[in-house]
């Protein structure tokens, strides 16, 4: 079965692109091209850098950074749950066998 595409203009630093995408996938194009906007307004309104290009490979690097960050952040949290629900099962195995031990 082939998904359908559909074609989405997005606004970026007050140019226009054309972009196409999965049709369930609109929303997220759009949302994504805001935070690029915005993060790109942000860079430009500093004054230090200039030029389209310079700006967009800052934003680039900036967004990269905070996805890297979250990625570390969902590990660690991951790791935290692990342990969690490792001390949980354990208590449960441990009260379960002194219930078995009950049993005659």
């Amino acid at each position: 079965m082939t998904q359908q595409l559909a074609q989405v203009s997005v606004r970026i630093l007050d140019k226009e692109y054309q972009v196409a995408c999965p049709a369930d996938e609109r929303t997220d194009l759009l949302d994504s091209a805001e935070v690029l906007d915005n993060k790109m307004r942000e860079i430009r309104d500093t004054g230090r850098i200039v030029g389209l290009d310079r700006i967009a490979v800052m934003a680039a690097l900036n967004m990269a950074n905070d996805l890297m960050h979250a990625r570390e952040r969902d590990q660690r949290l991951e790791g935290d749950y692990s342990e969690r629900l490792k001390s949980i099962s354990d208590q449960l195995d441990g009260a379960l066998s002194s219930t078995s031990q009950l049993d005659f």
